[in-house]
């Protein structure tokens, strides 16, 4: 069967995307002594927390260490070996984050050696072709600046603004990208409305409190960054959900859905307005809502962590942006699957509805997937596998998944090729 030939535009974005803590290893701050806090109560729980058919197929959740970053991938020392894996697979640009706590330590005093590391990071990712999108905050903070109350302090604005001038000063001659913040209302909401994450309050009010002081940390950032060169692009990383209601006939259905969207969706967009040159958007969860605020989903397909595979809603998601007349990058989009069973099509799917946005005028400018590297995924510790690239955590071995070689293909000739039978978008 003759396949279509969907072609992306000229310059497009291919890549994939990492973070500092997850895979660098050797890490310092406030994630690494929370980890080594609560490695064993994560195991306890695990099994009450996941189904059992995840319990069966991924055991080591039942183990501490686990739950401990440690070494990681290694990342740190083996950065440009996982480069060339990215240039082998058709990259043209690779999204990687910079941990403050090796930048400043201590509070005020800056590390030269740390900003030198990086800098051959960043040289590094040119060198085999590839754009850097450099991300500087990826969660972690500093021990000094946890101790003081992390994002809750109403100082974190002026911190994180200096962090970044520092960081932009020593490092932007090579870098024309660059997000201030990853996903912020992550944070806020397994941090402070759930109390999942570090440093577990759950408290609507501090969580409110939060929105606006990350949210003026990032346009304290952006205004100091774009004094220093009005030609980066700058921006944050907004994780966006897809929501509708249950019954789209139902008035309260709908309410709900009006004020989960608002929470998830657009409140940070708000407080951020136009300090921003372009938006990216990261893609992950699907959401129907009854009233009062419970999820009905069908879950046809679910990844190893259990969430739905809803390829359509990146479509929606995007679509919706265009009204903001800005370029769009996604920053981040995938699943854990161990097996590298769904990657393959959830990638042309997700590919296949975001060239019909792009077919009908809407500005996308790149896709990264998530992950490059099999990493260290926050409180559900090394079993839940991302990766385009297997990680043997014993051995820190690097193995290229099948799907990884089908998406540089799509990278290669920046063009989705797929059978005209699976092109139905209506």
């Amino acid at each position: 069967m003759e396949k279509q030939k969907l072609k992306f535009p000229d310059g497009f974005l291919w890549g994939a995307a990492t973070s500092a803590h997850q895979v660098e290893g050797g890490n310092k701050n406030d994630w690494s002594e929370w980890e080594k806090a609560n490695a064993k109560r994560l195991a306890e729980e695990a099994p009450k927390k996941h189904a059992d058919w995840q319990v069966k197929k991924f055991p080591e959740m039942l183990t501490p260490e686990n739950y401990i970053s440690g070494a990681a991938c290694d990342y740190y020392n083996r950065f440009e070996e996982d480069f060339d894996i990215a240039k082998s697979l058709s990259h043209n640009a690779h999204r990687f984050s910079i941990e403050w706590s090796r930048i400043e330590p201590e509070e005020g005093k800056f590390d030269e050696q740390e900003i030198e590391h990086y800098r051959k990071v960043i040289k590094a990712v040119l060198a085999r072709g590839m754009e850097p999108f450099v991300t500087i905050w990826h969660w972690t903070n500093p021990l000094w600046l946890a101790e003081k109350g992390g994002p809750e302090n109403r100082k974190f604005a002026f911190y994180f603004a200096r962090y970044a001038k520092f960081v932009v000063e020593k490092l932007g001659e090579d870098v024309k990208f660059w997000i201030t913040l990853n996903e912020p209302t992550s944070v806020i909401a397994a941090a402070y409305s759930t109390g999942y994450w570090p440093p577990q309050k759950k408290n609507p009010i501090v969580a409110l409190k939060v929105y606006k002081i990350l949210a003026k940390a990032h346009n304290q950032a952006y205004r100091e960054m774009k004094k220093i060169n009005s030609d980066w692009k700058v921006g944050f990383s907004n994780i966006l959900q897809y929501i509708e209601p249950n019954d789209e006939h139902n008035l309260l259905d709908k309410l709900s859905v009006k004020v989960t969207n608002y929470f998830s969706n657009q409140k940070f967009l708000n407080l951020v307005g136009s300090n921003q040159d372009f938006l990216a958007v990261q893609y992950y969860f699907h959401k129907k809502i009854k009233f009062p605020f419970k999820q009905t989903n069908e879950n046809k397909t679910r990844t190893d962590m259990g969430w739905e595979i809803y390829p359509e809603g990146i479509y929606h998601l995007i679509k919706n942006l265009q009204k903001y007349n800005l370029p769009i990058y996604i920053t981040e989009n995938g699943l854990a699957d161990v097996d590298d069973t769904k990657r393959d099509k959830f990638i042309k799917d997700h590919l296949k509805w975001t060239h019909k946005a792009i077919s009908e005028g809407v500005d996308v400018r790149g896709y990264f997937h998530w992950s490059l590297l099999d990493n260290f995924e926050w409180d559900k510790g090394f079993w839940p596998r991302f990766g385009l690239v297997e990680i043997d955590y014993k051995t820190l071995e690097r193995k290229i998944r099948p799907s990884a070689r089908e998406y540089a293909k799509i990278c290669q000739e920046n063009m989705l090729k797929i059978e005209a039978e699976n092109l139905d978008l209506t």
